[in-house]
């Protein structure tokens, strides 16, 4: 770490960006077809305007902004340096920038992986990223450290919405518990008397129905919950209390198609961004 400064707590931040902003993050996810449809050229100059006319758009408005990293680094260095951009802008717009990375390695990998994106002289700074637990929850422990001295975050794939996860996550441990839920108590004792909200999150689809629903206990864990699959993927802003009974304050709904598919017009974006954010805040309060 070179900062001498830390930041306020991610989970501090990121509750009041919801409450002022309202309970929405939009993915920056420019795949090949996305441009296409906004009649980009699959290129670097298409990956530029694509990404900062997103952040144009909808950095000073919504509360979270979430890059997909790999859909940057498939263009190699000049990728990288649009991300870089990206994120500096989203970030001094005031939107906080979750990083879609996904990373999960040990040791000095991890560590590097934590650096990259939670060190506040990184380039690609972030004020949280995504991480995979699979090689133990323990090989995370350099990125939940950086985390807390920072003041940034780390949300932990737990009960993804893709279907393949359930073989993994769904499996049952000799203690009766299953991978999920035990990935779950681990956040719920790092985020421990944290308030308002702790800063170690989980990612949990919303489009899982009674799969989550059966363990919304589990859900409790005092920190964020990212919830995919708002949108495109056919899950709505009712559906969350159902997920995600008693937790669903603490869920940070994530809509990337759903609101892309509207630009480039600055205006459609910022509509269907706000739309979806009303949504939402009406089926929490409901």
């Amino acid at each position: 770490m070179t900062s001498t400064t830390p930041l306020e707590p991610f989970g501090a931040r990121l509750r009041r960006a919801m409450d002022e902003r309202g309970p929405l993050c939009v993915g920056i996810d420019p795949h090949a077809s996305l441009l296409a449809d906004w009649g980009l050229t699959d290129d670097i100059a298409g990956l530029e305007r694509f990404a900062m006319t997103v952040v144009e758009a909808l950095a000073d408005r919504v509360a979270v902004l979430k890059p997909q990293s790999a859909f940057f680094e498939r263009f190699g260095s000049r990728g990288v340096a649009v991300l870089e951009r990206a994120v500096a802008a989203s970030r001094e717009a005031g939107a906080l920038v979750l990083m879609d990375a996904k990373r999960g390695d040990i040791g000095s990998t991890m560590a590097a992986y934590a650096a990259t994106y939670l060190d506040p002289a990184s380039p690609l700074f972030s004020d949280a990223v995504t991480v995979s637990p699979y090689l133990g929850y323990g090989s995370l422990r350099p990125a939940l450290d950086l985390a807390r001295e920072s003041g940034t975050g780390v949300f932990v794939l737990a009960l993804t919405s893709n279907p393949e996860g359930a073989e993994v996550q769904h499996a049952v441990r000799s203690d009766g518990s299953t991978i999920a839920a035990t990935m779950l108590g681990h956040l719920r004792a790092e985020n421990a008397g944290a308030a308002p909200m702790g800063s170690f999150g989980a990612v949990v689809g919303a489009t899982l129905g009674g799969s989550a629903g059966a363990a919304r206990a589990d859900l409790a864990i005092n920190g964020p919950l990212l919830a995919p699959g708002i949108g495109a993927q056919g899950a709505t802003a009712a559906d969350l209390p159902k997920v995600f009974g008693a937790a669903v304050r603490d869920v940070v709904p994530n809509v990337s198609r759903g609101v892309l598919r509207h630009g480039p017009d600055v205006a459609a974006l910022r509509e269907s961004a706000a739309r979806f954010a009303d949504e939402v805040r009406a089926a929490v309060a409901g």
